[in-house]
């Protein structure tokens, strides 16, 4: 649905963006996560045409950002990070107003409205003034207007943002009930947002996409943690589907190795140390989190 290539922005001598490419299938949930400042925002806004890439290419099916600017906005719902909102307005006017903004037709704007605003569960909400509002409420109004038009792409940068942990599960809950309908893209330096709600995972890294990975994949693991009772290194080294054995130490007749292996290598590796009568005290896949990877390509941590 949305393919990305080469996509680069600069201001000057800075890169805010750089040479990034990806593509999201229809009816996917993907977090565009990093460190704030990482080039997330500047993508959404090139995403959604507000921004004009230096180089590079977006195409949404057969649609090209330029050309076709205006019939791909025509298929997104946008929540940017701080909402414009108009607070002296009430919020069914304020929808109502967004409703005409979208193209909707007069006769089709109040189904519009009430179907957005049952959506975002904003029915207690609909004749108050924005200004009285909540963030969380806010925040409500910022996603209704983004899908009043029912678009097949919805883009939401930061949308817990400022929300306490009541409003934040709600704001999850939201976002679920959008996947069922509409492709997603969340945008967010909070890890537990992405691991809540999507199925991928874009990490971005000074301007840089360093991780394209599906959460599943990334919960795999080609690493083995072995603790034994005597010295394993002779029979490991007899096993060719090992890759690399690396002692993490020996204390009170403890050995403790981490292994380079796939997880279906571990009944060969216990096999071979009881025949060779080492005695196994742990032998389990060690499963990297989204957590571990984010700290892993920001350098926070070492990798292995």
């Amino acid at each position: 649905m949305i393919q990305v290539e080469n996509l680069t922005r600069r201001y000057g001598d800075f890169t805010a963006v750089d040479n990034v490419s990806f593509s999201i299938g229809s009816g996917e949930v993907v977090g565009l996560l990093g460190h704030n400042g990482a080039g997330k925002t500047t993508i959404m806004k090139m995403l959604t045409g507000y921004l004009e890439p230096t180089s590079g290419s977006i195409r949404v099916d057969d649609l090209s950002l330029g050309p076709d600017t205006r019939r791909i906005q025509s298929r997104i719902g946008y929540l940017p990070e701080n909402c414009p909102v108009w607070p002296e307005m009430t919020v069914i006017d304020f929808l109502h107003y967004q409703a005409a903004l979208h193209g909707i037709p007069e006769a089709e704007r109040n189904r519009a409205v009430a179907r957005a605003i049952t959506r975002t569960d904003l029915k207690a909400k609909a004749t108050s003034d924005i200004q009285t509002l909540s963030r969380g409420y806010r925040q409500r109004v910022g996603v209704a207007q983004a899908i009043l038009h029912e678009p097949d792409i919805v883009i939401l940068d930061e949308p817990t943002n400022g929300l306490d942990p009541t409003q934040i599960h709600q704001m999850r809950s939201l976002i679920r009930e959008l996947a069922k309908t509409s492709t997603v893209i969340v945008s967010t330096h909070i890890l537990q947002e992405v691991q809540a709600v999507c199925d991928r995972v874009l990490i971005m890294r000074a301007g840089q996409l360093v991780v394209d990975k599906r959460l599943d994949e990334l919960r795999e693991s080609d690493r083995v943690r072995l603790v034994t009772g005597a010295d394993a290194r002779p029979a490991l080294a007899r096993i060719e589907r090992i890759d690399s054995v690396e002692p993490v130490g020996d204390h009170d007749g403890r050995f403790e190795y981490r292994l380079r292996a796939e997880e279906q290598v571990l009944p060969h590796i216990a096999s071979e140390l009881v025949a060779a009568n080492v005695p196994i005290l742990a032998l389990t896949p060690e499963h990297r989190d989204l957590e571990r990877v984010f700290a892993e390509v920001n350098g926070e941590v070492e990798h292995g």
